[in-house]
């Protein structure tokens, strides 16, 4: 079942994602060479709990952290371990946030200092590719318009698209219906409505588009050892088109 949100709860949703972008905004500064990426995920956890919230992925189906922190060739859910950063890697932060029963959720790639030209176009597109993506999250439209617009512009730059990781809708769960692929075609699929509050997320690799999922359980990389970059914003969708609630507002 695909849930419409009142104003109301789309306002609560917005808080709850606004929490998650203030996260992700205090992080940058922590994200250089030699720092430890579980201090990141203390760092986010004691943000969190400081607003009120609950880190919503810690404890989710046994995920035992506060952030997925995915460093090059991991494409997402990875665990913080003390491993620390290094000159020229990007690194992948995911990030939810529970505030009195509704979810945000909102993920970036950040390079670490100096990163080479293709992993910082890696990054250019991949952020792009989300906003292409949101443009078409409109009543009327189909969810395969936000795939088709992200898919081809990803491809357009020669990069590839993960097919078994998808985005989703979003509210009083962290993951909902519809499930919102970042491939497909136009006029295909669920139709889009006013009320409904989605996550897109696109995860792009520079190699091929195959995936395994790590001894963990939960890290995923890619098959041929090729870094990947993955952006993602929760959006409502209004009958004057989407509004981003993961975006820092002011």
């Amino acid at each position: 079942m695909v849930n419409i949100r009142s104003e109301e709860e789309i306002k609560k949703i917005a808080f709850s994602c606004q929490i998650v972008a203030d996260t992700l905004i205090m992080l940058e500064e922590f994200i250089k060479p030699g720092q430890s990426i579980l201090e990141l995920d203390k760092k986010a956890e004691n943000f969190i709990l400081s607003k009120g919230a609950r880190p919503a992925f810690k404890g989710y189906m046994g995920f035992p952290s506060t952030l997925c922190v995915s460093v090059d060739h991991a494409v997402v859910h990875g665990i913080p371990s003390p491993t620390r950063l290094e000159e020229g890697q990007i690194v992948g932060i995911d990030c939810g946030a529970e505030y009195d029963g509704y979810y945000g959720d909102h993920a970036k790639s950040f390079p670490v200092n100096k990163v080479s030209d293709e992993k910082r176009k890696l990054l250019d597109v991949t952020k792009e590719s989300l906003y292409l993506g949101i443009n078409q999250a409109k009543p009327g439209n189909f969810v395969g318009d936000i795939g088709n617009a992200i898919q081809t512009y990803a491809e357009k730059h020669g990069f590839s698209i993960v097919r078994e990781l998808v985005g989703h809708g979003i509210g009083t769960d962290l993951h909902e219906e519809p499930q919102i692929p970042n491939y497909g075609h136009a006029n295909d699929g669920i139709k889009l409505k006013a009320g409904m509050c989605i996550a897109i997320e696109p995860m792009l690799n520079i190699g091929q588009k195959e995936i395994y999922t790590a001894h963990d359980g939960w890290t995923i990389f890619t098959k041929d050892g090729k870094p990947s970059a993955h952006f993602e914003h929760t959006i409502a969708i209004t009958s004057d088109g989407p509004i981003i609630l993961s975006e820092r507002s002011n």
